[in-house]
């Protein structure tokens, strides 16, 4: 793959300065009340996963605040199941009309952490004359839960809340998100990952360190059980005809999802 960089964590732009670490729990070892955790109280009072199969997240939300770098508690923590890594082995193959695409090698237990969106951090402006880079990954926590169409219907036994965090400002929907992920030239596995109108994982937006939702952490999740060898997918959430090339014309690619519900194109 020629002109591309594997990465495992993010590549900070030098005009971007992520937000100072909040000073997070007084947890000991592990938190365990989510009464007492001060984590647990930014989740309303509850930790978002369960401790089984490696910590699986119990429903989607608009953000799951996780344990930080000055929390308390260690890293078998329940409430930092997102920071551990891919745990499961993933493969990219080649498919013969949508190009790479990732399977599992092994199981995947519906609310389980697939693997995180890793590429260069950047301002979203910045990336303006990248008109043909389709592997940026608009930072957007409150589109991410309204925007994915058939989303609620795809997530088996992790069911979506209505969204109540967000006011003021962050309801502007309409507008560009300042900050997103390229991962064009420098990335994880999480590129290679392909759209479906009837996707089997979903985004998940976390916040650790920091609680800026413009700089939120993009986790994808699997949204039923998945079995061995089966193509890994998540909606990009593109609406129809809201792509433009550099002439300001519609762009249009077509969708080979093979879903039975597929919106025909990807854009």
């Amino acid at each position: 793959m020629e002109g591309y960089t594997y990465c495992k964590s993010l590549q900070i732009a030098k005009n971007v300065k992520l937000p100072a670490n909040v000073s997070g729990c007084n947890c000991q070892g592990t938190c365990v009340d989510p009464r007492t955790c001060a984590c647990a109280k930014l989740n309303g009072s509850d930790f978002p996963y369960v401790q089984l199969n490696g910590g699986r997240l119990i429903e989607a939300r608009a953000v799951v605040f996780e344990c930080g770098p000055n929390c308390g508690c260690g890293p078998g923590c329940v409430n930092r199941t997102s920071q551990r890594g891919i745990k499961h082995r993933l493969e990219v193959f080649r498919t013969p009309k949508k190009g790479w695409a990732v399977r599992s090698w092994e199981f995947i237990p519906a609310g389980a952490p697939v693997c995180e969106y890793i590429g260069a951090l950047v301002r979203t402006e910045d990336t303006d004359h990248v008109c043909e880079n389709n592997y940026i990954f608009d930072i957007d926590c409150l589109q991410t839960m309204r925007g994915l169409g058939g989303r609620e219907r795809r997530l088996g036994d992790v069911s979506v809340p209505s969204i109540n965090c967000f006011d003021g400002d962050d309801q502007k929907s309409e507008s560009v998100p300042e900050f997103c992920i390229d991962a064009g030239s420098t990335g994880n596995i999480a590129r290679f990952i392909n759209h479906s109108c009837e996707p089997n994982l979903f985004v998940q937006c976390v916040l650790s360190s920091h609680h800026d939702v413009k700089l939120a952490r993009v986790m994808l999740f699997a949204a039923d059980n998945i079995p061995p060898m089966q193509e890994l997918t998540y909606d990009y959430g593109y609406a129809l005809d809201s792509v433009h090339g550099p002439s300001g014309k519609i762009k249009q690619m077509p969708c080979y999802c093979g879903a039975a519900d597929c919106r025909k194109r990807l854009f």
